[in-house]
């Protein structure tokens, strides 16, 4: 029986799909997962012509056995322990030379750790980032490969062929050594969150602050879809708006209380550790936590009060200010992203293509969009671009979009309506484009309890300088 090109390890729906996937594109496939009903319902679901590719698997030792050499395995499963217990698992049946290839949502300094470790034994591993939900597994992820570029040239082929493309162009490619792929991965993740809480916000502002109903506001994101707001998170949130039950709008009956995976919480806290101004991804995520808080909140509702709610009329316009508020913070969100992954590049010595993780990120993946074919023409006219917010295309966008912005703002803060991504966005901009902040004044501060001294505009950088300041207050004092 002829050896399989690639095996698969764990066989949830997104590794059913990607299995079947690599089906559909003539690629031999060997599978296996630790609940042997997982490979049954698979089988189940493949085609007759798909299961003269497949072969299924019931333990280690001969899924091993039917790979081709040098074998490739990629691991669906959950993120941390359950990775490096199945390594151990795989390690006495793999030869050097051999991949190992991680497609869940692992922390990318545990994808370098696990990289430096099997080195040692000759083993190759990958960290792939893989973006798309079960759709895009099925039928095309964005595939953002990291690691040892020796194991990436063994299955190069087989994900570029899976992948999303767009306009002719894969949405896969080669990111960087170590813990490079999951780490745009874990970014691409964050800004999904800022992404889903910016139209979350635009949402209540229309719903809580011009009140429209919910059938008018999925027309509303029907129509921005056709525009500068086209993408599959606007797309999917008319989708939802859509669905009804008993005649009455399915999510007005879904609790408030969101969740999550994680992995926009790495984001944040990467960005503290790397000393990036992340704050619209950062507020997301803490809106999440917020909402978390039902039972306070409902206490809270009863308790404290909010402003007086002027009328709001020209409900049109008002439309398109919130339109213009999403898309200028949408740009925010995309700009602090590259910021993060331009500073991570200094700091583990990666080579990042930013235009071609734009590329990546156009098709397959969650925060698909038109935006980033703009994305990726910034970086292509400029490879050494320092911040989105510097390219011309997004001067003029932001420039014509800021007014709007500013509205919304304040129509939440007269409504009573958070906004904590859009303002965020604002507070960061404004503060970004800012020759001189307030951060004077705080360097006096620490001065002054803390001896922690200071920098002078009219001295070179690099020189320090301490006050005593009770000193010279008391100077001040006599005269």
């Amino acid at each position: 029986m002829q050896k399989a090109d690639i095996g698969l390890i764990g066989l949830a729906v997104m590794g059913q799909n990607l299995v079947l996937n690599m089906l559909d594109h003539n690629i031999r496939v060997s599978v296996y997962n630790r609940s042997s009903q997982k490979v049954d319902d698979l089988l189940e679901r493949s085609t007759t012509q798909q299961q003269l590719l497949l072969t299924p698997n019931y333990d280690i030792a001969s899924f091993c056995a039917s790979l081709s050499s040098p074998k490739k395995i990629m691991l669906m499963v959950k993120a941390g322990e359950v990775v490096d217990d199945l390594i151990q698992q795989l390690l006495p049946f793999l030869e050097a030379g051999d991949v190992i290839i991680d497609g869940g949502n692992s922390l990318y300094s545990d994808t370098q750790r696990r990289a430096d470790v099997l080195a040692a034994q000759h083993i190759l591993f990958l960290g792939l980032g893989v973006s798309g939900g079960e759709e895009g597994a099925r039928f095309g992820p964005s595939l953002m490969p990291g690691g040892h570029a020796q194991a990436w040239a063994l299955v190069k082929d087989i994900y570029q062929v899976i992948a999303a493309k767009v306009d002719g162009q894969i949405c896969c490619q080669w990111v960087g050594e170590g813990g490079a792929g999951h780490y745009v991965k874990m970014v691409h993740n964050g800004i999904e969150y800022g992404d889903m809480q910016l139209i979350c916000e635009a949402y209540q502002l229309m719903r809580d602050g011009l009140g429209l109903s919910v059938d008018q506001i999925a027309e509303i994101f029907q129509q921005w879809n056709q525009g500068l707001l086209d993408s599959y998170l606007i797309e999917i949130t008319h989708d939802v708006l859509c669905v009804k039950e008993n005649s009455a709008p399915l999510v007005d009956k879904i609790l408030d209380s969101a969740g999550q995976k994680g992995t926009g919480k790495w984001t944040a806290i990467d960005a503290l550790e790397q000393g990036i101004p992340l704050t619209l991804i950062g507020e997301a995520v803490f809106a999440r936590f917020l909402s978390s808080l039902k039972g306070e909140r409902l206490h809270a509702s009863q308790h404290l009060c909010g402003p007086e709610k002027p009328l709001v009329e020209n409900t049109q316009a008002w439309i398109g200010v919130i339109h213009d508020a999403l898309y200028a913070a949408k740009i925010i969100s995309y700009a602090q992203g590259f910021m993060l992954m331009r500073q991570a590049a200094k700091t583990y010595a990666w080579k990042l293509a930013y235009g071609d993780i734009a590329l990546m990120w156009r098709g397959g993946c969650i925060i698909r969009s038109r935006f980033l074919s703009d994305i990726k023409q910034a970086f292509e006219d400029n490879p050494q671009l320092n911040n989105l917010l510097l390219d011309d295309f997004f001067k003029q966008a932001i420039k014509q979009a800021q007014t709007g912005w500013r509205k919304a703002i304040v129509l939440g803060v007269e409504q009573g309506i958070p906004l904590p991504a859009m303002s965020s966005a604002l507070a960061f901009y404004d503060g970004y484009r800012s020759e001189n902040l307030p951060a004077n004044l705080l360097q006096a501060q620490r001065d002054y309890f803390g001896a922690h001294t200071y920098e002078r505009v009219d001295q070179p950088r690099g020189q320090f300088f301490h006050t005593d300041w009770i000193i010279q207050k008391n100077k001040v004092k006599q005269g």
